[in-house]
């Protein structure tokens, strides 16, 4: 029974504790009463209640007396209904563990490059759909029901700071990393076991206190977001100015579609204010040795091994 009773969900534990909880107050109080009522002793009041309220009924002991009979029809009315639930709802829930094992088994790795998620965020079930409708393969760590994770995520359930359970995420075949959590300190205790098993991925952290930023940097992670930070920043900017908080919306909405491109051949040794005249697209900025700059201050000449950030709009069918 304690090993059945993991696949419940709280509410359903409640229900099957409160079922049987019920079947055993009725069957020590039947017990007493038929014993009372029979002239019997308590143990075998308790022996014809267990076997009247498991539909056993052997038939060696039986209500010989008006009374004894209601107590009898009292019994088999309330325990066997509620007795026949619990059973009903353990069944059930073994099916559906054994059902969602089946479906994560179809759940195959990803082959080639993905996006990796590490943690569990009120953000990540928006962000997978982004990922999906774009076509990119993504990898989720996070202590959560796979069936509850939309289809064509591959789903590693455990726990996200666990090295074991990073381990089995195969970091090093991802092409990216974003890392969220309930809290900075599992931030960063995910970036460090993910540091250890992919040196070189290129990771985005997700955090509010600025020495875990610091600390992140000291790994080689040198993406890290305060999430109220940039809302904060945002909503000044669209008060500040109205207009600058439409750019951003409509950047960061569905009307723009981002993509880091070489910057070729023919753009080294121009200066990024030039390559954006040539450009149909908008260039955002700059990618250079991982580190991204808008070019607004200077004009930085593009040299061989840069990356353009561009923005250009969504085709709508």
């Amino acid at each position: 029974m304690t090993l059945l009773m993991r696949f419940f969900d709280v509410p359903q534990r409640r229900h099957v504790l409160i079922l049987l909880g019920s079947v055993l107050v009725v069957v020590l109080l039947g017990a007493g009463l038929f014993a009372l009522a029979e002239g019997l002793p308590f143990t075998t009041g308790l022996y014809w209640a267990v076997t009247t309220a498991t539909t056993v009924g052997y038939g060696d002991v039986t209500p010989h007396n008006p009374v004894g009979r209601l107590i009898s029809s009292l019994v088999m009315l309330a325990a066997i209904p509620m007795l026949a639930a619990a059973f009903a709802l353990v069944s059930g829930a073994a099916a559906a563990a054994s059902i969602r094992r089946i479906l994560a088994m179809h759940s195959q790795f990803p082959t080639g490059t993905f996006r990796l998620i590490v943690g569990m965020a009120p953000a990540v079930p928006a962000i997978l759909d982004e990922l999906a409708a774009a076509g990119i393969p993504v990898v989720l760590v996070a202590d959560v029901d796979p069936a509850s994770v939309r289809s064509g995520v591959h789903v590693i359930r455990g726990n996200p700071t666990d090295e074991a359970v990073i381990a089995r995420s195969r970091a090093a075949s991802a092409e990216q990393a974003l890392i969220m959590g309930s809290s900075d300190g599992d931030v960063l205790v995910s970036a460090v076991l993910l540091r250890k098993q992919a040196p070189s991925l290129p990771i985005t952290a997700l955090v509010d206190s600025a020495s875990v930023r610091e600390a992140l940097r000291d790994l080689g992670v040198q993406q890290s977001v305060s999430a109220s930070q940039l809302v904060s920043r945002t909503l000044a900017a669209a008060l500040e100015t109205p207009h600058a908080g439409e750019m951003i919306s409509q950047l960061v909405g569905n009307r723009h579609a981002f993509a880091e491109i070489e910057a070729g051949g023919s753009a080294v040794g121009k200066a990024l204010s030039a390559v954006r005249n040539e450009r149909a697209g908008l260039v955002l900025g700059l990618v250079r040795n991982g580190e991204f700059t808008l070019g607004l201050g200077d004009d930085p000449i593009i040299a061989a091994g840069d990356r353009l950030l561009i923005a250009e709009p969504t085709r709508r069918a």
